[in-house]
């Protein structure tokens, strides 16, 4: 089999998720997010834009229901022993073969939470299934559950994020030499996402994030390559992915001589990251993190140039998206406890003078101080 961990680490989480599953008096946990059926198992598969989800009942047993093409996978990547196929036709409607399989199990009137907030999850699935499940049993929103288990890493977990950083690590020197005037941005790319194959990692959870000149100020991939100006700005957010565990940065680096106010923006970026690191710890929550990020950016005048978030929980991603739930937003009252794999990025985005500031490595929190899990600091990259 195809796993990434022992199995005795799988049984932990299945036994730490069921004394999850008791406190919330939940019977059974149907789990849509590939995410959530990787981290409890080691499946694995991007079969879950088609209709899938793992049965976990409150006893430890888990039941697979998927589509014939994913038989196979789930078999060699994952500990799932029973899994149930549905069967491909015109008007197929999984969530009744669900409904029916619920009953084998004999669920019917049991406490059934749901991941709803996944992109494993389409709205017209979350529609056919509360119309076959509104009258089986009793059904609530479990999107977190799982999510707030997977928050703090086990040490071999660390071991794979301490990988994906040297890849992102990699990446960046990679793309280095090719960043200058006349430089392709498709040649970047191509290099930097090479050197995470090539280093033995996996494609990211979402598209690596290049853009220059006025494509700079975008926060998102969008299609087309430009070759770099002598006096030009290069927006990079990338991540290194190892056994699909995320380790994410972010650079905005200056090619020619840089203006006062790309210097400006940098020294905002970079002192705000130095302060996040003072609560980048136990003893404070998310909100905090972001609370420090927003007071010093707006005591510089910078608040119509900054984002609502900075930055997120990272671990093992599937596409659309490596971000994690749990966000640095206002008012977020998760504890940073040790253990976290977690992203902060600046990101400052002046759309009146047309200049871009990154800046963002991930931190695995600790007892005290964060550790850096980048062999790169934060120092302005000039080109």
């Amino acid at each position: 089999m195809a796993l990434h961990f022992e199995r005795s680490e799988y049984a932990d989480r299945l036994a730490r998720l069921t004394e999850r599953m008791k406190t919330e008096k939940l019977d059974a946990l149907l789990l849509f997010a590939q995410e959530s059926m990787y981290w409890l198992t080691g499946y694995d598969t991007f079969g879950y834009c088609f209709f899938q989800t793992l049965i976990v009942k409150a006893d430890g047993t888990m039941t697979l229901l998927t589509r014939s093409a994913d038989l196979r996978q789930a078999r060699h990547t994952s500990t799932i022993d029973n899994i149930v196929v549905w069967v491909d036709r015109a008007n197929a409607d999984p969530t009744l073969d669900l409904k029916n399989l619920l009953s084998d199990m004999d669920l019917l009137g049991a406490r059934i939470g749901v991941e709803y907030d996944t992109h494993g999850m389409t709205g017209r699935v979350a529609r056919l299934l509360d119309n076959q499940l509104s009258t089986f049993g009793q059904i609530s929103d479990a999107s977190y559950l799982v999510s707030g288990l997977r928050l703090v890493k086990s040490t071999a977990e660390i071991a794979y994020a301490k990988r994906a950083a040297e890849l992102a690590d990699d990446a960046l020197d990679a793309a280095l030499p090719l960043i200058k005037a006349g430089g392709d941005e498709a040649e970047i790319l191509a290099a930097m996402q090479g050197a995470v194959f090539l280093g033995g990692g996996d494609y990211p959870a979402n598209e690596f994030i290049i853009g220059s000149g006025a494509d700079a100020l975008l926060c998102r991939y969008k299609a087309g390559r430009r070759r770099l100006d002598a006096t030009d700005q290069l927006t990079l957010e990338w991540a290194g992915a190892a056994a699909h565990y995320h380790a994410a940065m972010m650079r905005t680096v200056l090619i020619g001589e840089p203006s006062m106010r790309h210097q400006e923006l940098f020294k905002a970026c970079y002192e705000t990251i130095q302060a996040i690191e003072g609560v980048l710890r136990p003893g404070h929550v998310f909100g905090d993190v972001f609370d420090t990020h927003a007071r010093i950016l707006d005591e510089r005048g910078l608040s119509r140039h900054r984002l609502n978030a900075c930055g997120y929980s990272l671990g093992a991603r599937f596409s659309p998206s490596w971000m994690e739930h749990q966000m640095f937003h206002v008012g977020n009252p998760q504890e940073i406890l040790p253990g976290m794999t977690l992203f902060i990025h600046m990101i400052i985005m002046d759309s009146d003078g047309g200049a871009a500031m990154t800046l963002g490595h991930t931190y695995l929190t600790t007892e005290s101080d964060p550790q850096p899990l980048s062999r790169h600091d934060l120092d302005l990259i000039l080109r």
